[in-house]
């Protein structure tokens, strides 16, 4: 079943870097912008997402964003994530990393 949100697309993505789940990511990529290949560490620990922001993304939109913090043992990723619909569902396009 397909997200209904971006935000709700973000956290499932989320978990699928949590689980090792490269296909699902791979999935929900944009055609555009998905790269060939996604090889996970399978040692990464994720430990917490935060989401910090969201802007559009909901049923009514074409696009929108999540900006999120992501920990993990050692550290946190901190991006704001471009979303889309493509054919109806969203994907994931792009992130930038905010103050860096």
């Amino acid at each position: 079943m397909a997200a209904p949100t971006a935000e709700l697309l973000m956290r499932s993505r989320y978990s699928a870097f949590v689980k090792g789940n490269a296909g699902y990511l791979l999935r929900t990529w944009h055609p555009r912008t998905r790269p060939a290949r996604l090889d996970l560490d399978p040692r990464m620990r994720w430990t917490g997402l935060e989401i910090l922001d969201t802007a559009d993304g909901s049923a009514f939109h074409s696009t929108g964003t999540v900006t999120f913090r992501a920990s993990y043992r050692g550290g946190s990723l901190h991006e704001r994530s471009r979303f889309e619909r493509v054919d109806g569902a969203w994907v994931y396009v792009d992130g930038d990393f905010p103050g860096e």
